[in-house]
């Protein structure tokens, strides 16, 4: 039998159920996992060991005494939550040390739902801080760092959790994004990254989140173990038999009509040119595409050039209003200090307008997007960068001290802007997404780095993305 980590997630949720593997074993073997490689990936913040010890040997007293059709779908599932998601009994960090670190009173919702489906968490996933940045490194603990190349971030603001399922420290795991938060390490870390549409998913939406920006989803290895994810996430977890998604995946999709693009609403402000790795990757996905029949056209897409402004009071609003000591505000990242005072500087008019220029946004790009099935482009403009590259401390070893954190904030989030220029406007537009791995810079899968496409689709399509995925062999 192939070791534990080598199965797919559906294969493994397959032994589990079956009995073939216990939930402690998978437990154990994943754990151990967890320990051997984290020094070097820096993947993990917390991991709950003796938690997860418990629940797994629960799990299995379950599997003795319930029939399988009554297991719930990710029965004895090892998995772990990005340290923005509250744990009951564990402390969330948010990125951030200038937060007091206790810990929670109970899961958060994403948390909740997905144990009522059976899963086992195994700890908390390194994030940027308050989950604001397109890499993973804060104050607060070591780097997540690219399984493919340990010198490269592996993408934020989900970045342990990819890191940690490239790795095959997790069979899955689930990512929310707000801006391209799986998308972006999905693309870095060689993975299939989906992002829902908007309401699909509402135990993964944030409160403090105006212009509703946040979905999870699901991070994983192939389109198969992320539509298994979707099942789950969903449904309800009472559900205990393969949901729709799942039970589709090896379905052909009918021919689609797509639009390629390298338009991005960020052009105006930050001009950019994608690297040449970001063009043979979109020039590979095309000739997936049209090999498995699709039909492709060039889509030129107009955006509003005010987008930029509008989008960056939106998504730094909540960051304004969290609730930090004056004393500690020192302790804040540069990037989340100065988009915090900004936010705190900045009137209730203000964030209304630009609000409403999203939602005006929105309508404008949804019709312009369907004269087509689905929309094309890279996923990144760029290899995966160095650790530090976008702090300006790009030999990022360990726990920075302050020093070496008096970077330019704006400089930062315009080398973020630059770096993943085709993420954010689908979170305010509500519509799906998916990142499918479909190149690498040495030539071979798992050979240099991975470079992805990205393709949107209209509201409901997450089954057809998926299904896509799956028909070009991921």
């Amino acid at each position: 039998m192939a070791e534990l980590h080598d199965l797919s997630a559906v294969a493994l949720r397959d032994s589990l159920r079956k009995g073939e593997v216990s939930s402690a074993e998978a437990a154990v073997h994943f754990l151990g996992r967890i320990e051997r490689h984290t020094p070097l990936l820096g993947a993990f913040v917390t991991v709950t060991a003796e938690q997860a010890m418990d629940t797994a040997r629960a799990a299995d007293t379950l599997r003795s005494s319930a029939p399988v059709d009554e297991l719930p779908l990710l029965h004895g599932m090892p998995l772990a939550f990005k340290d923005l998601t509250d744990v009951a009994g564990v402390a969330t960090s948010h990125g951030s040390a200038a937060l007091e670190h206790k810990p929670a009173v109970s899961d958060g919702p994403l948390v909740a739902h997905l144990r009522e489906a059976g899963v086992i968490c195994l700890g908390k996933t390194q994030v940027p801080e308050f989950g604001l940045t397109a890499y993973s490194e804060n104050r607060v603990a070591p780097p997540s760092r690219n399984p493919y190349a340990p010198s490269r971030s592996s993408g934020g603001s989900s970045g342990g959790s990819a890191a940690a399922v490239a790795a095959k420290l997790l069979p899955f795991a689930p990512g929310t994004d707000g801006g391209g938060s799986i998308r972006i390490p999905a693309a870095a870390c060689g993975l299939v990254g989906l992002k829902p549409g908007r309401g699909l998913v509402p135990a993964g939406e944030s409160l403090g989140d105006p212009a509703r920006l946040v979905v999870a989803g699901p991070l994983a290895r192939s389109a198969a173990d992320a539509a298994l994810m979707m099942d789950a996430l969903a449904s309800s977890p009472a559900d205990t038999r393969d949901g729709a998604y799942l039970a589709a995946i090896e379905q052909e999709p009918p021919r689609l009509r797509i639009g390629v693009t390298l338009d991005s609403p960020w052009s105006g402000t930050f001009p950019f040119t994608p690297d040449q790795e970001a063009l043979d990757a979109l020039r590979t996905g095309e000739e997936l595409l049209e090999h498995a029949g699709h039909t492709l056209s060039d889509a030129t897409i107009r955006y509003d050039n005010r987008y930029p402004d509008a989008f960056t009071t939106a998504w730094t609003a909540p960051v304004g209003a969290a609730r930090i000591s004056p004393y500690r505000e020192a302790l804040l990242a540069p990037l989340t200090r100065t988009f915090r005072r900004r936010a705190q500087q900045r009137s209730a008019a203000k964030l209304n307008e630009a609000l409403a220029l999203l939602r005006q946004f929105q309508r404008d790009t949804v019709t312009q997007y369907a004269q087509w099935d689905l929309m094309l482009m890279p996923a990144l403009a760029q290899t995966p960068r160095p650790v530090g590259w976008f702090t300006g401390t790009a030999h990022g070893d360990g726990r920075w001290p302050s020093a070496q954190w008096a970077g330019d904030a704006d400089g930062d989030y315009r080398k973020q802007c630059e770096f993943a220029p085709w993420s954010s406007m689908v979170n305010v537009c509500g519509l799906p997404a998916i990142t499918v791995p479909v190149h690498w810079t040495g030539g071979a899968p798992g050979q240099g780095l991975p470079m992805g496409i990205q393709l949107v689709g209209p509201k409901g399509s997450e089954g057809l993305l998926l299904r896509v995925a799956c028909q070009l062999g991921f």
